[in-house]
């Protein structure tokens, strides 16, 4: 149950990138991609490794993906930005 929170929270963190210029590596998708990707990371990492055995899984488990969502999306608009102004160039 963990791991869908985890995702879940990912996808919502995604759909703010609405919101900004697309240019993110792989566009939409690649934003998808890594807004989830690093929340599910980020939230088996964080705080002890593993799959907390919870069920229902706690407010924490809802916290732990977000920092790793938000710098997985920074560093895909980075990627994304610096390959456009190589092309550009």
């Amino acid at each position: 149950m963990s791991v869908l929170v985890w995702v879940l929270i990912g996808m919502a963190l995604w759909h703010f990138t609405v919101l900004l210029p697309d240019r993110f590596y792989g566009g939409i998708i690649g934003a998808l991609i890594a807004a989830v990707s690093g929340a599910v990371v980020t939230g088996y990492a964080l705080p002890t490794p593993g799959v907390p055995p919870d069920n229902p899984p706690g407010f924490d488990e809802a916290l732990w993906p977000l920092p790793g969502s938000v710098a997985a999306l920074g560093v895909a608009y980075w990627w994304g930005r610096r390959a456009e102004n190589d092309n550009a160039e």
